[in-house]
């Protein structure tokens, strides 16, 4: 039965292997609206604070494994990955967890948390799955406590939920608009809100904007996500300048087509109308305006976020970067 998504459950897996010295997740029996988790525990040694990872000897970098040498080792990091149940958001929390980050991740349905869970439970970071749905502004206050409560107020926000419906103009209500811009945008604002201070206060941190390429090229049936989007492009670059100076470095990603179960189901309702039934049919002609000639992969946005919350990414704020195979044809 799936929880209520009033309110926030978490999920937790008992962890196949932790080396001594791994740090236990901590409790939130008392916090209103959340349930207790210990998470889901990887293979990752103790966390590291900012002194610590400042003063660390200097290694032959020969030595390293390749994501280390390029700079991508997020080991110490504590990272939040919103709307991950599938697709970008998951392919996300593993990128991160193998490149050893703590992260903690939120979906709206408890199968779709332990999925996740199960698949990353041998990864080199922690992951902690929890169940949240972020277009309620008290799941979302519970879940901010819970992560807080169990792992920390986190380094890395990645602002990963959304939805994007196809529906006529016409026919969309003032409840629809609403019910989407909660979702689309107030749910990242929240989000940043709550965990900006610390990473001000400790004068670094990474937020990451999910944000989409029919934010710069709309489409009339996708109005409202085009729109919603938009508004989290404005709100990126605005926050982007002001918290520079802190070491808060705030960008966005535009995808393009990437080929999730959005498009997956897109396909299928398109074959079956046209009668073929013929998904691949689908992706192929819908592909042949990409200069690639290929729908993307969620992983291939993992990877930017990756970078986009290293320490290679160091002058890197208030971007937008399109990861579309080369779709877009505007200059600015």
């Amino acid at each position: 039965m799936v929880p209520s998504m009033s309110k926030l459950t978490t999920v937790s897996r008992p962890s196949p292997r932790k080396p001594s010295g791994a740090r236990d997740s901590g409790t939130a029996d008392n916090l209103p609206g959340a349930q207790r988790a210990s998470g889901v525990d990887g293979r990752r040694s103790g966390d590291a604070s900012a002194v610590e990872r400042a003063e660390r000897p200097t290694i032959r970098i020969a030595h390293l494994p390749r994501g280390e040498q390029m700079g991508l080792d997020l080991t110490g990091r504590r990272a939040v990955v919103s709307g991950a149940s599938a697709g970008i958001g998951a392919e996300t929390v593993r990128v991160l967890a193998e490149h050893g980050a703590d992260v903690a991740f939120c979906a709206r349905t408890a199968d779709a948390v332990e999925d996740l869970a199960a698949a990353l439970a041998r990864t080199q970071g922690n992951v902690h799955g929890y169940v949240a749905d972020m277009a309620d502004a008290d799941a979302i206050a519970a879940f901010c406590d819970t992560v807080e409560a169990e792992i920390g107020a986190p380094d890395i926000l990645v602002n990963n939920v959304g939805a994007s419906p196809s529906r006529n103009f016409l026919h969309m209500s003032d409840d629809d608009w609403f019910a989407l811009f909660e979702l689309n945008v107030m749910a990242a604002v929240r989000l940043t809100r709550r965990f900006l201070p610390a990473m001000r206060a400790q004068q670094w941190g990474r937020v990451v904007m999910m944000n989409t390429a029919a934010a710069k090229y709309p489409g009339a049936a996708i109005v409202d996500y085009s729109a919603t989007k938009g508004a989290l492009a404005v709100a990126t670059k605005a926050l982007a300048r002001k918290y520079a100076a802190d070491g808060v470095l705030i960008n966005s990603i535009a995808p393009g087509r990437i080929r999730t179960e959005m498009w997956e189901r897109t396909a299928r309702e398109v074959a079956e109308a046209k009668g073929h039934g013929d998904v691949e049919a689908v992706f192929t002609e819908r592909s042949k305006d990409i200069p690639l000639g290929r729908f993307g992969r969620s992983d291939e946005i993992a990877n930017v976020v990756l970078f986009l919350c290293s320490d290679l990414a160091t002058y890197v704020s208030g971007a937008t970067i399109d990861v579309d195979g080369g779709l877009g044809s505007y200059v600015y």
